[in-house]
């Protein structure tokens, strides 16, 4: 079965579920997954009830779409992504940003934990993200979908200026802190060396995850508007003297919640305002 046919016959199974169409699409990241516990869901469908369609096995990632408003934006939201590391094959990894493009999503936000390289920052700071640097295999690599998108597509724009702007003006008037630097996708699942961390500050990396890039790459491909915010959960190998662990990325995403909640809340409602109305 090629690719597109798989897609869609997991829209047909979204399709017998719910008849909700999303204008905005939401990834959560890492310890991010309680944003959604807060809405008032039209639908939730697992993952594993849809035919094919990879299964979340990371920590903290519930593994399921939810469909709702996020004030007033109609919004499909995954509660936890699948991961490289988890020995899906990249293309799968992306078939979920395929999905919420078929099912009419026009604008996507991605979100993570990330790990900050850059000497200013500390666990706690939200970073947009405005470039990235894909350190793992494409999520492109073999036959195209044609359907999706061009066998060679642009990559000049993948985190939409206009919606950074949004993002950017939004986080002002809540006076919400917010960096912006670069994201690099290390493949994981272990963290990163000092050296790997030191070979990425050199790259020009800002912050470090495992996700995210190849899903802004695939969202390109298939005509998504994609812009994308990091949580700095902790200080990257060599930046910080303490060992890494998942506890410290949970805790971080616990005490910035509420913070994060307010600023994708605000972000998504201004992002209806001033892409999605100006488009209809």
């Amino acid at each position: 079965m090629s690719e597109f046919l798989r897609l869609q016959k997991m829209l047909s199974e979204v399709r017998e579920r719910t008849d909700f169409v999303p204008d905005a699409a939401l990834v959560l990241g890492s310890g991010l997954g309680d944003f959604a516990d807060d809405l008032k869901a039209s639908a939730i469908i697992d993952y594993k009830d849809l035919t094919g369609f990879p299964v979340s096995t990371a920590p903290y990632h519930k593994g399921r779409f939810v469909f709702a408003e996020v004030d007033g934006i109609k919004t499909v939201i995954m509660q936890g992504r699948v991961h490289y590391y988890e020995g899906y094959k990249m293309s799968d990894t992306v078939l979920p940003v395929r999905l919420m493009r078929l099912l009419g999503a026009k604008i996507l936000l991605l979100t993570n934990a990330a790990g900050g390289i850059n000497f200013d920052y500390k666990p706690g700071d939200f970073m947009l993200i405005e470039d990235h640097i894909l350190n793992v295999p494409s999520p492109l690599i073999g036959a195209n979908v044609s359907e999706m998108g061009v066998r060679f597509p642009d990559m000049s724009n993948v985190y939409d200026s206009a919606l950074r702007g949004v993002v950017r003006e939004t986080a002002k008037s809540i006076g919400q802190p917010l960096r912006e630097g670069v994201y690099i996708q290390m493949q994981g699942p272990q963290y990163e060396s000092k050296a790997e961390i030191r070979m990425a500050r050199a790259m020009g990396a800002d912050a470090v995850g495992m996700s995210t890039a190849s899903e802004a790459v695939a969202a390109a491909h298939c005509g998504f508007r994609t812009v994308g915010i990091s949580c700095i959960s902790n200080l990257a190998c060599g930046v910080g003297n303490a060992p890494l662990s998942q506890e410290e990325v949970e805790e971080t995403a616990k005490k910035v919640s509420r913070e994060f909640k307010k600023l994708v809340t605000a972000s998504i409602k201004s992002i209806g305002e001033n892409i999605l109305n100006s488009e209809t």
